[in-house]
């Protein structure tokens, strides 16, 4: 991969010799080093100072810095947040693209020993301004497209103008931190005694009522990257390509996975599929990560064709389909389907690959599962569900017999430290000892888990349960259906039965204009010849998109507002 030719702002460039280790606390025990993510970029800027770590590309002002050149950036960074005041445990805003001010901020946010918060851009004023007042942000950092979103803040802020440029105001800002710094260096800065601090809060997407902060820690973060870059095989020689926005959920812990890794990141500050592809075909991308709804479009574009170098990409957000995991491997992409929640960072991989060496449907078909816990993490459990308003709190496992409905807990390492500011809702999801997922699930002879559904998306139809998940997979393998999702519907007869909301592949669109009735009896059809009858959709609309969250996340919320009026 050519980088342009571009030169870092003079505050950015290293003295010669520079040292690269935080003073450390005298007082902690020889045999004890606290774990703590900011420590990958002083690694990688001490064993590959000049290797390219981060590509802004497709901008007006394209920009590359290479390790030794972005760690003096995020001491910079550091110590103009210092400068301004910010405390150990302060929060600290970033509303940003995909960009190297958000790249920044996962590292030089932890330097002050700050917590970094990341926000949605795609949320509207009043949502940000809840979770600034929430949060209790001390400073905001944010992207020069998105200052409407802090319109009459009191709050101070920092905007980028995302040059990289002298004069914009984010690199004065990392100006005025170097001179602040006196060159101290980064041994003027203080290295965490504990692990246990909290250094991230990441706000959930609150579809069912107000979004939840999710405090997560340096050794959650540490572990969770390294797991992430290890189940992903990262290595020096892989370039990540930044589609999954970092705000979402600390980008699965991948800020910080890419460097543990020494690969070089590729920033891109909208979801454009020309632009996806361009860097597939000739950046060398090796890994990326998205929602299904993203790697939909990724295969179902124009420019699609097998890479000229292996890649991999990992799902989550949702469950993927067998059809969607197929498109991608016949395009030459792997797929490494992980499971996660933003309380939980990525906590399972796909089923390992001995179980995998089957014909491709049925290869899917298991990819499609959760599988089991990833590295760094405890076992991940299915257990009985409570009654409700029983009060008693005894995890006890479902069998593994693949068949049994239960509720996906685990604990350990990579789970959330608590809900900010919410003891309550934290009770709740560590009822037991562990934490509750809220995900239904079966548990296979071979130790891998399956989500069946969310508890509240379950449609009980006569008595039965129908996962609407296993329905939506079955939907989805009909060829020309790019997008399906299922919800309940009021039945006379069965209590409940599934209503099916499609949007059509766009080659095949035109085959049924005018004559949807038509296509909903052949996906009837489809589905009688799969699913149990009781799981059958008893209707069928075609939409022209589905409802989504900020994420990509379908709002089955709002589908069954539409289906309470019918």
């Amino acid at each position: 991969m050519t980088t342009s030719v571009f030169t870092p702002t003079p505050a950015s460039i290293p003295p010669r010799d520079a040292g690269l280790r935080l003073r450390q606390n005298p007082d902690l025990p020889v045999h004890i080093h606290p774990l703590n993510p900011l420590d990958f970029l002083l690694r990688a800027a001490q064993i590959y100072p000049e290797k390219v770590a981060l590509v802004h590309r497709d901008v007006a002002h394209p920009v590359h810095y290479t390790f030794a050149v972005w760690a003096q950036r995020v001491q910079n960074l550091a110590y103009a947040l210092i400068k301004a005041a910010v405390k150990p445990g302060d929060r600290v805003a970033v509303i940003a693209p995909n960009s190297p001010l958000i790249a920044d901020a996962h590292f030089g946010v932890i330097a002050a020993r700050a917590i970094l918060t990341p926000i949605n851009t795609r949320l509207r004023p009043q949502e940000v301004a809840y979770i600034l007042e929430h949060s209790g942000a001390r400073l905001i950092l944010v992207d020069y497209e998105y200052t409407h979103l802090i319109k009459g803040t009191n709050i101070p802020f920092i905007v980028s103008n995302d040059t990289g440029k002298p004069g914009d105001p984010y690199e004065t800002f990392l100006s005025d931190g170097r001179k602040f710094s006196g060159e101290k260096g980064w041994a003027g800065l203080d290295a965490d005694s504990d692990e246990n601090t909290p250094c991230v809060l990441c706000y959930t997407s609150g579809t069912t009522g107000r979004p939840k902060g999710v405090l997560t820690t340096l050794r959650g973060s540490y572990l969770a990257a390294i797991a992430n870059a290890f189940e992903g095989q990262m290595n020096s020689h892989s370039t990540y390509l930044w589609i999954l926005p970092m705000f979402h959920a600390a980008g699965w812990t991948f800020p910080w996975a890419s460097v543990f890794a020494f690969a070089t990141q590729i920033t891109l500050r909208t979801v454009n599929y020309t632009h996806i592809w361009n860097h597939l075909l000739h950046s060398g991308v090796t890994h990326y990560c998205g929602a299904p709804t993203v790697q939909i479009g990724i295969i179902n574009d124009p420019l699609a064709k097998k890479p000229p170098q292996p890649v991999k990409a990992i799902i989550a957000g949702a469950a993927p389909t067998p059809h969607l995991i197929a498109g991608l491997e016949t395009i030459g992409i792997t797929p490494i389907h992980v499971y996660g929640l933003t309380e939980v960072k990525r906590d399972q991989a796909d089923p390992p690959e001995s179980a995998l060496t089957c014909c491709r449907p049925m290869r899917s078909k298991l990819m499609a599962r959760q599988g089991h816990a990833f590295a760094t993490a405890q076992e991940v459990r299915v257990v009985y569900q409570p009654a409700e308003h029983s009060k008693e709190d005894e995890l006890i496992d479902v069998p593994r017999d693949g068949k049994t409905l239960g509720e996906i807990v685990t604990r350990g390492n990579i789970v959330m430290k608590e809900y900010f500011r919410d003891p309550e809702a934290t009770a709740k999801a560590f009822r037991g000892g562990a934490f509750r997922s809220g995900d239904l699930a079966v548990w296979h002879p071979d130790g891998t888990v399956a989500i069946m559904d969310r508890s509240k998306d379950i449609i009980i139809s006569g008595g039965e349960n129908a996962s609407s998940l296993a329905i939506e997979q079955e939907l989805a393998s009909h060829p020309h259906v790019l997008e399906v999702t299922v919800v309940a519907r009021k039945h006379i007869k069965w209590g409940e039965r599934p209503m099916a909301f499609v949007v059509l592949h766009p080659q095949h669109a035109s085959k049924w204009a005018g004559r949807h009735h038509d296509f909903a009896d052949d996906l009837k059809a489809h589905a009688k010849a799969r699913l149990p009858g009781f799981a059958c959709p008893e209707w069928v609309e075609v939409v022209p998109e589905l409802p989504k969250t900020s994420t990509g996340k379908i709002l089955k919320t709002e589908l069954r507002k539409v289906v309470a009026k019918l």
